[in-house]
């Protein structure tokens, strides 16, 4: 009760890192994304040059939340704090874990049940102790001595807590992009590139993930809604509590992308559903989320108490699916995104993508980008992730 209780807290943490303000993350997101819009239009032409602004040892760059930030030439020492999926991209962009010295509990969790570890093993030594009950502890962290702050850039307190302890931060936000997981994964990246002066390494990533994006747009854009099927996101459930994904974060996109409707379009953000709403939604797909410790056996026995799946199609149909866990969990823009975008066209819409070879674009896609051999045992554990990466 107690682990189920801290996987609870922590999943809650985690909607608010992604969306701002847990069950307020519409309204909230919905200003940030009106600010951002209007802060990319008037810093578009002064982005570079702020990027290029030094001042001796420094360099000023500009975040997403339109701050000037200045940081050292030379970063050694990198936080990740409340920006959970960061660790992953930030491997991705510099191949390398070397410089970062903590990271959030939670990316932990997600780090020690993928392979980023196992790829990145410096990243093991990296402190967790600065975030207590889901807080950063501020003391703790500047016993770290951090050259940088990367964090997500809704929590204006973080920010503030920072400022006022003269740390350096720079906000990475997760809905300037609208939720477009491939767009919020590109400006993740582009900052990155603005951070460490690799423009032209920045492009060359995102790049990649737009012409997917593309791609898959391509194909689904034609399917009439007929025959796109009716998908739900389980993005957290645990302990009877359901929440699902509405318009206004991550699961939107991805359903629609990837050619079906969401159940859930006409609720904001993750709200909290039951039983008697699935059953009138009956989804022909289900999705769980790595923020959830149940597995599609645990719906297909219909093992989870008090919650009866087995009238439910995609139940009926073995139409439930668990994301895939392979850098990072595969809901929330990580390093992984093209290839989710890529799984989840061939789940949702199999014949339309029947020529995607899944197992070799993760080999290949692993290759490219960290460097590594997959073999097809390393494949089969990507699809089939443990529950402890659910958080702790």
């Amino acid at each position: 009760m107690k682990k189920l209780i801290a996987m609870l807290s922590a999943s809650a943490m985690l909607v608010a890192s992604f969306a701002g303000c847990g069950q307020t993350a519409a309204e909230s997101d919905t200003k940030e994304a009106s600010t951002q819009a209007e802060i990319q239009t008037e810093e578009a032409s002064t982005m570079q040059t702020a990027a290029n602004d030094t001042d001796g040892d420094t360099r000023v760059i500009v975040d997403d939340t339109g701050a000037e930030v200045t940081l050292p030439k030379e970063i050694h020492r990198v936080v990740i704090s409340s920006i959970l999926p960061l660790p992953s991209v930030y491997c991705l962009f510099k191949g390398s874990a070397d410089d970062v010295i903590g990271i959030h509990p939670s990316s932990m969790a997600a780090a020690e049940n993928s392979y980023l570890i196992n790829v990145f093993p410096e990243l093991e030594n990296a402190d967790t102790s600065f975030v207590e009950n889901g807080e950063v502890n501020i003391e703790r962290l500047l016993e770290m001595k951090p050259d940088v702050v990367f964090y997500a850039a809704a929590n204006t307190e973080e920010r503030e807590m920072y400022d006022n302890a003269g740390i350096p931060a720079v906000g990475f936000s997760t809905s300037n992009a609208g939720y477009d997981c491939v767009e919020t994964y590109a400006d993740w990246i582009a900052l990155l590139g603005q951070i460490y002066g690799e423009e032209e390494k920045s492009n060359e990533i995102i790049e990649y993930g737009r012409q997917v994006a593309s791609e898959i747009s391509a194909v689904t854009t034609e399917i009439p809604d007929e025959d796109k099927p009716k998908v739900l996101v389980l993005f957290n459930y645990s302990d009877g509590v359901i929440k699902t994904s509405g318009s206004g974060f991550f699961g939107q996109y991805w359903i629609e992308t990837a050619g079906g409707i969401n159940v859930a379009q006409d609720l904001q953000g993750t709200p909290e559903i039951n039983m008697e709403q699935i059953y009138e939604w009956d989804p022909d797909i289900i999705l769980l989320t790595n923020f959830t410790p149940y597995q599609p056996d645990d719906l297909y026995n219909n093992t989870i108490a008090q919650d009866d799946w087995s009238n439910v199609t995609a139940v009926k149909n073995k139409q439930v699916y668990k994301f895939p866990l392979g850098m990072y969990r595969w809901f929330p823009p990580a390093s992984d995104t093209p290839l989710v975008l890529k799984w989840l066209a061939k789940t949702i819409q199999p014949e339309a993508f029947a020529d995607i070879d899944m197992d070799q674009e993760i080999k290949d896609y692993y290759q490219k980008y960290y460097n590594v051999e997959l073999t097809d045992e390393d494949v089969d554990t990507i699809y089939h992730p443990a529950s402890a990466a659910a958080g702790q």
